[in-house]
């Protein structure tokens, strides 16, 4: 086969791609690991910053998410017991955020691709990245079967994830990784109930974080902090509902809904950043290059962040002739991937309950809530990075 770019990865960030470009007239084919069923029953973030909503319009997939998604002009942040409201519309200049799960803007993704008739193959396997830093063009082999199937192409985008093939297809001598392991996960329980509450409450307590969250008005999502050595199976229904209520306010715990988990699952924190994010031909997106802890909701965005660059870079090159945008991508992408990574450790750090934390570290992790509920211009800072920072 042939194509023009070849897109390693079929979730969210691969599919926009090739929506956007598509719709400009340049050719995609993407490659998934996994069956279709299998992307779309993975429970992921579904908070959506302002810059990617408007991605979702401009690639035709956003009517399904402004009739069905939630805007949230704010959240709450719950302090041993205490409430208080960030204001995002307030403190950002007019900007929220779009509450819609991962698993529908998907689905949005892919019924539109198939309708465009779209080149999306999914179960490939032992996908293999070849000539990415020669004078020749690159191409992509994989295994359908017995057989080998080659595709020649001028790009490969690796949006494959931490695990997948494409930022190991880059020499060590070549790849700088940066990394930090968070002393705890989150335990996560998805749940066919009312949310307790319109907006997402973050709660910092001394037994440990917790957040509420929710994908509709029917089916909340919520986590506790755990330490890493727990497992699933020890974390029964009924012990994950009063671990909840524990941690939240009384009259927030009071009104909470509970019921059987569709969903429960352990997800430890990381951070961690691949530089650069070119070499060659090969380009790296979203978690195949960078992951951040899921506190400040800045996963898939920053993801969406990389998609914004390369259907820049690729729209210039193909129909202007101007390489600027692909000969700048890994810079311009990290610079917002770092500042996701510092709000995203930021939040982590401000919320959490780190064992055994020396007085002096928690004095100064209260006064530093104690002062963001203190200052406007604390506030802004808080609110600006919530809602999405400019692409």
């Amino acid at each position: 086969m042939k194509t023009q770019i070849c897109i390693i990865g079929g979730g969210p960030s691969g599919l926009m791609l090739s929506q956007l470009l598509d719709r400009k007239g340049i050719e995609t084919i993407v490659l998934e690991k996994h069956s279709r069923e299998y992307v779309l029953g993975r429970i992921r973030a579904g908070v959506l910053e302002h810059g990617f909503a408007e991605l979702m319009r401009e690639a035709g997939c956003g009517a399904r998410m402004d009739t069905e998604g939630e805007i949230h002009d704010g959240f709450e942040i719950s302090d041993n017991g205490v409430l208080r409201r960030v204001d995002l519309k307030r403190h950002s200049g007019g900007s929220s955020v779009v509450v819609y799960g991962q698993t529908e803007l998907t689905r949005d993704l892919y019924d539109a691709r198939a309708a465009a008739g779209g080149h999306v193959i999914h179960n490939v396997e032992d996908v293999v990245l070849h000539d990415l830093n020669t004078e020749g063009k690159p191409w992509v082999t994989y295994r359908d079967g017995d057989e080998i199937v080659r595709i020649d192409c001028d790009y490969v985008i690796g949006a494959d994830g931490f695990h997948g093939v494409s930022r190991k297809s880059i020499p060590a001598d070549v790849l700088t990784e940066y990394e930090k392991l968070y002393p705890f996960g989150w335990l996560g329980v998805l749940s066919r109930t009312k949310p307790v509450n319109p907006e997402l409450i973050y709660a910092k307590s001394d037994r440990g974080f917790a957040l509420c969250s929710l994908r509709s008005q029917v089916l909340s999502r919520y986590y506790i902090q755990v330490p890493l050595s727990d497992k699933v199976e020890d974390w029964s229904d009924e012990a994950f509902w009063d671990e909840l209520k524990a941690r939240l306010p009384d009259e927030v715990a009071a009104r909470l809904e509970t019921g059987p988990s569709i969903e429960k699952s352990i997800a430890p924190l990381r951070s961690f950043v691949a530089e650069p994010m070119r070499w060659g031909s090969l380009f790296l997106a979203g978690d195949a290059a960078h992951i951040v802890p899921p506190t400040g909701a800045r996963g898939l965005n920053s993801a969406a962040s990389d998609i914004y660059y390369l259907y820049h870079a690729m729209m210039d090159h193909y129909l202007k002739g101007d390489d600027t945008g692909l000969e700048q991508y890994s810079q311009k992408a990290l610079a917002r991937v770092w500042k996701a990574q510092r709000f995203s450790w930021w939040m982590t750090s401000l919320l959490h309950r780190f064992p055994e934390t020396p007085g002096y570290d928690q004095k100064l992790q209260e006064t530093e809530l104690a002062y963001l509920f203190s200052s406007d211009a604390a506030l802004a800072s808080l609110a600006e990075n919530y809602v999405g920072l400019p692409f």
